[in-house]
């Protein structure tokens, strides 16, 4: 039996995977203690590990980010993506790091597993040799971010290049977006030379590089190639949603076997505050067509705000819902329009649904052109976009059989793949 510390920052998007990978590790006998986000306590323990929270002043509510931070909406995507990196992500790192070191006396891991965001494992990894501390394993829950000769750089969700000149460009523009991220790579240096730590290069690079391994949780189909991948870098594919708690069938679930098809449409658990962006235009783009809509608008109180938006007039073949499990509704459904989280996109194509996306922000015109890139569906290479488009998406979804073939065939692929032994044998090897 390994003791094995698991952490994740407070997103539900990076912390659902390292529950499951908790879950499973426990199932097989490992002892895990997990450090997370104290709204996370009840999750935690139905994995069977044991729970110890993060300190409150690094414990930050990350569903309403608008609300820790007024300014946080009024950002461009770009500026946002920096905010994150700076006051999320490596903000808290010395904390984090401090209390690993703390739990590591008490309970002397041989591995610790973390997910991308949370830097605060890195120095264990930067100041000691592997001999000397526990292996550090990263998960890859969202698009890889590293550098590579092979790949457009991370952000605008831009295909891999085909032709000499793409490399070129692709190459200068990799230059300008180390400039532009300029201000939180002297911040994260910075950062990490206060607790004694040269931070090694630049950050993007480096949430790869550093980890002994870092586990992307995809297949090869949706990822593209790198020649020049770190050497630890794994595809392991995904892993299926996690324990999660039980859920009570609306009245309405018995009319998703009708033969009508069923078009999910949903903007994820995080950015979900303005359901304008994307729920809205589709239920309006599909109210006077022979599809059933079921709007997952993954808040409590999504389904009257999505009434209110449209004036109290909601269609006859719209269903409204606020959290639904995602392995429970996909198999009935035959199209997800979404926001293109990594991990719903994942989920989608484990059931062979193909996608209609449409993302702008974080990680999500990255996933989105992945999509586009795989075959499995449209991106619409907007937030917002409009009823017309988000239509004439979704009916050639519907309608053209290379979506749904293409699914299928990555649905075969993610099927194949055996994440959770992958994590087994490295932790059982260590």
């Amino acid at each position: 039996m390994a003791k094995i510390i698991v952490t994740s920052n407070p997103l539900q998007g990076h912390f659902a995977p390292l529950a499951a990978i908790a879950s499973d590790l426990v199932t097989r006998g490992h002892e895990v203690l997990f450090y997370t986000s104290a709204r996370f306590e009840e999750q935690v323990r139905r994995t069977g590990a044991r729970f110890t929270p993060f300190a409150a002043e690094v414990d930050l509510d990350t569903r309403d980010l608008a609300a820790l931070y007024p300014e946080y909406d009024e950002l461009s995507p770009f500026e946002q993506a920096n905010f994150n990196n700076k006051h999320l992500f490596f903000e808290p790192a010395p904390l984090h790091d401090a209390r690993l070191q703390e739990l590591l006396v008490d309970f002397p891991a041989t591995v610790v597993i973390g997910e991308l965001s949370l830097l605060g494992t890195l120095p264990m990894a930067l100041r000691a040799p592997r001999h000397q501390r526990p292996l550090l394993v990263q998960i890859g829950i969202s698009a890889p971010t590293f550098e590579s000769a092979d790949a457009a750089p991370y952000g605008p969700g831009l295909p891999p290049p085909t032709t000499d000149e793409e490399r070129a460009a692709y190459s200068d523009l990799r230059a300008r977006t180390r400039e532009m991220f300029g201000e939180v790579q002297k911040y994260g240096e910075e950062l990490f030379r206060s607790i004694g730590v040269d931070f090694p290069d630049f950050f993007l690079n480096a949430w790869a590089t550093v980890p002994d391994y870092y586990l992307q949780l995809t297949v090869p189909s949706f990822e593209y190639p790198r020649g020049d991948a770190p050497k630890g870098f794994r595809l392991i594919g995904p892993v299926p949603s996690g324990t999660s708690a039980v859920f009570e069938r609306p009245d309405w679930w018995a009319e998703l076997s009708s033969d009508r098809p069923v078009v999910v449409v949903t903007q994820g658990t995080l950015a979900n505050h303005d359901l304008s962006e994307l729920v809205i235009p589709t239920i309006r783009a599909l109210a006077d067509t022979d599809v059933m809509v079921v709007a997952a608008t993954a808040r409590p109180d999504g389904p009257d705000i999505v009434r209110a938006m449209l004036g109290g007039d909601v269609p006859g073949n719209v269903r409204l819902a606020g959290f639904v499990p995602f392995d429970e509704l996909l198999p009935l459904s035959d199209v997800l329009v979404t926001n293109a989280g990594y991990g719903g996109v994942h989920t989608a194509l484990r059931h062979g649904v193909p996608l209609v996306v449409a993302g702008q922000t974080e990680d999500k015109p990255e996933v989105a052109a992945r999509v586009e890139w795989s075959g499995t569906g449209v991106n619409l290479r907007t937030g917002r976009p409009d009823v017309a488009a988000v239509r004439a998406a979704v009916e050639a979804v519907l309608h053209q059989p290379r979506y749904r073939d293409r699914a299928r065939a990555l649905q075969s692929e993610i099927l194949a793949s055996r994440p959770f032994e992958r994590i087994a044998e490295i932790v059982e090897q260590a």
